[in-house]
């Protein structure tokens, strides 16, 4: 996946907070779909198997230095956190069937709907969960596309 190799090149060479990431293993990705009974996408997956887990600090900062207008991530969610926020938050008043995969520094989350993991391993799209509103918005059309948003500009 050429552009999130892109994207990674680009936020590890620009980085003036570099952490050293390490891949997450398949059997763990394969695990956590099961659990959830469904297909994470496979740009995530790509990201996950490659580069590991991205930390807020650089993400935080990459957006900032690029002025993107995009809400900021704050923390890719564990693989264990993947399973047990998404039923935490869907039992606080989060509209039920969403995956969580990241969060920003207020409590809000980004999310991929279940019922398109279920359909497809495809590139599918991310939404965003206001904690606050407790409302959910499409915030790029697809994981791929989300990503790299943040080298956009």
């Amino acid at each position: 996946m050429l552009s999130i190799d892109n994207f990674m090149e680009n936020f590890i060479n620009n980085s003036s907070n570099r952490q050293k990431m390490t891949p997450i293993a398949a059997e763990d990705i394969d695990e956590l779909e099961q659990r959830l009974a469904a297909n994470l996408p496979n740009a995530y997956k790509y990201l996950l198997l490659n580069y590991g887990l991205l930390h807020s600090p650089n993400v935080m900062t990459k957006t900032c230095d690029l002025s993107v207008e995009f809400t900021q991530v704050q923390d890719f969610l564990s693989l264990e956190d993947v399973y047990s926020l998404s039923k935490l938050y869907e039992l606080s008043g989060m509209p039920k069937d969403h995956i969580l995969f990241a969060s920003d520094c207020k409590g809000n989350m980004f999310c991929f709907k279940l019922s398109e993991c279920l359909l497809s391993q495809a590139d599918i799209a991310v939404w965003f969960y206001n904690q606050h509103k407790q409302t959910i918005e499409k915030t790029a059309d697809t994981f791929d596309q989300w990503l790299t948003s943040f080298t956009a500009g």
